[in-house]
């Protein structure tokens, strides 16, 4: 006896809702309207003679039906997914995704990235930056350098790079708003911060030994390479990454006014989907990249 399918439409949406817990949630990942999730939803269990969700006031359940027809769902999607990727991988196999941060990217990955097109004159690399983590799956990215610890589910991650704190400012700053001899002198100069990253100046200032150490004045940017170019501009002192200022530092743009370094708490890995992770194009790029990281000055852990 064959079994009618019910509406895909409603299959996604059941899915996107039982994932977020969340018509409203799953509306904004579906781009529709929270009303048409409803709806679509509705008409589902109407085909399917069951109740898959218990309604109450701000808040959404799975009925003891829905818990179980979930995984097949997702599982299915899935599926779906990945037999899509691999369809469609011909097609694109010249062109090449990557997503990173955008400091990194306009500091230690696009001086270097000629070589790779060079290598492999067949591969479109297109960049894209964000300081938030991607989606790579939902955002259409094959590859995309990340900062953390390497555990994202669902992604194969190589390690490629470490990286360590230090301050960093214009040559003149010092000689032009004060003396920088001691990291104590930083009490009296301006500091300035990336709100991504709100504890990299406690913990330099930490290692220093003057963890409660305060700027005499703070200024605050969304992104490091403002900070950087802010810095370079003698507005005051940043905290800089080694692998995001070796060049400015190399050209004399910047300088360090202090020999000490913090290692950083995390490392630079190289993510894309496990299922996708062997793609070719994707393999190319991660070897030159991770060879490229191996050829670039080692740091302490």
């Amino acid at each position: 006896m064959s079994v009618r399918l019910p509406s895909l439409t409603g299959l996604r949406a059941f899915e996107a809702a039982a994932r977020h817990l969340s018509f409203t949630r799953a509306a904004e990942e579906l781009n529709v309207t929270q009303t048409a999730i409803s709806h679509q939803i509705r008409r589902l269990e109407d085909q399917l003679g069951l109740k898959l969700f218990v309604r109450r006031h701000r808040a959404l359940a799975l009925t003891q039906a829905g818990a179980a027809y979930l995984p097949a769902v997702s599982g299915a999607f899935e599926d779906l997914r990945r037999a899509t990727a691999r369809v469609t991988a011909a097609r694109d196999e010249g062109v090449l995704t990557v997503s990173t941060l955008p400091t990194l990217a306009a500091k230690w990955l696009v001086p270097r990235l000629m070589e790779f097109q060079t290598r492999h004159p067949d591969i479109e690399v297109r960049l894209t930056t964000s300081p938030q983590l991607v989606d790579l799956r939902r955002d259409d990215v094959d590859l995309a350098i990340r900062w953390g610890h390497g555990q994202w589910p669902g992604l194969r991650a190589d390690y490629l790079m470490n990286d360590e704190l230090f301050p960093v400012c214009a040559p003149s700053y010092a000689e032009t708003v004060g003396a920088l001899d001691s990291p104590a002198d930083l009490a009296n100069h301006t500091l300035l911060h990336v709100s991504p990253n709100p504890e990299s100046w406690r913990q330099w200032l930490t290692a220093a030994g003057f963890p409660d150490l305060e700027g005499k004045r703070n200024i605050t940017f969304d992104l490091q390479l403002t900070a950087l170019e802010a810095a370079m501009d003698g507005m005051g002192v940043a905290i800089g990454r080694a692998r995001t200022v070796e060049r400015d530092l190399q050209a004399g743009r910047l300088v360090r006014p202090f020999a000490l370094a913090s290692p950083a708490n995390a490392g630079f890995y190289v993510c894309a989907p496990e299922e996708e992770s062997e793609i070719p194009k994707i393999v190319r790029f991660r070897e030159w990249v991770m060879e490229v990281a191996r050829r670039s000055p080692t740091l302490e852990a």
